[in-house]
């Protein structure tokens, strides 16, 4: 086989392309930063001006404003995803081998924009839903304590109070990622009255419109994802929040023994296994700039 061999990489345009399907499945992806990130990570850092600026006289005397720097450290983390497929993969023409990649590597976007945001949002290890030692704290659930609780009532309120929890300190509201059931809470808002229409009717029918009221929002059920208490996530995701990929992406094709420990041998059940893996990294630059609208601990809302 000249193809595709063990620890070969993904060639440049199936990596555009992953990362390009990456940024239309996942929430942070849609709403945030993404940068090449090297493998042995790297330090983002956030300047904070204490002061105003300042009017100085002609000749007068200029004074200490103040700067705060703070380092963020992103550290790419090892991800990967693997599965068995006929062995008649190694025996196909050049053309069905690529077509079957191509194939891998759609599945492989989809799982690992899913994965980005239930890392970052909740720190969890996304095929057990446990919580991640290696991710500790970066996390949004970890790191982000203002909270709003959920009211299934009056939705759109929960926005403005958590709009105003992080313009209250200064900070700017870029977009909003929010769980299915959150989305139809707002859907359902009507005016009342004579008239009776709905508020928000670019969310009906489960519709995804990329943007309510002017805010760049997307629905994806990662943001509840894990049992995670989150209905919504807000805040500045465009300046506060950075995710990348380290940029080669290897894709083996084992075609011996037995790499994902099912007890089954590739070669007695003719079959041949693809694995893939992705160094994946992402930083919160400022918590402060995020509120999450939270269910209330009842696990309801009003």
């Amino acid at each position: 086989m000249t193809t595709l061999s063990k620890g070969s990489l993904f060639d440049p345009e199936l990596v555009t392309d992953l990362i390009d399907k990456v940024k239309g499945k996942s929430s942070l992806a849609v709403l945030s930063q993404q940068k090449p990130i090297p493998f042995n990570g790297q330090k983002e850092f956030v300047f904070t001006m204490d002061s105003e600026i300042d009017i100085v006289a002609e000749n007068g005397k200029k004074s200490h404003g103040g700067l705060s720097l703070t380092p963020i450290k992103m550290v790419p983390i090892k991800v990967e995803y693997g599965a068995r497929i006929s062995d008649e993969f190694i025996y196909a023409s050049e053309e069905e081998q690529i077509n079957i990649i191509k194939s891998f590597n759609d599945g492989y976007a989809k799982k690992l924009a899913r994965g980005l945001d239930l890392m970052a949002f909740h720190g969890i290890n996304p095929r057990t839903g446990a919580p991640a030692t290696i991710i500790a704290t970066n996390n949004f659930d970890s790191k982000v304590t203002q909270t709003v609780e959920f009211s299934t009532t009056d939705p759109d309120a929960n926005i403005e109070a958590a709009v105003s929890i992080i313009q209250g300190v200064e900070g700017s509201v870029t977009g909003m990622a929010a769980d299915p059931a959150f989305s139809s809470a707002l859907a359902a808002m009507r005016t009342g009255g004579d008239t009776n229409i709905r508020l928000f009717p670019e969310l009906a029918w489960g519709a995804n419109p990329g943007s309510i009221n002017g805010l760049k929002t997307d629905i994806n059920s990662t943001v509840s994802g894990g049992g995670s208490k989150d209905v919504a996530i807000l805040g500045d995701f465009a300046n506060m929040f950075q995710w990348g990929f380290a940029k080669e992406i290897p894709l083996e094709v084992i075609k011996y023994g037995d790499p994902d420990g099912s007890g089954q041998d590739l070669k007695n059940y003719n079959q041949v296994y693809l694995r893939s893996e992705t160094f994946l990294g992402w930083g919160i630059l400022d918590e402060s700039n995020f509120a999450r609208i939270v269910k209330p601990a009842s696990g309801g809302g009003e």
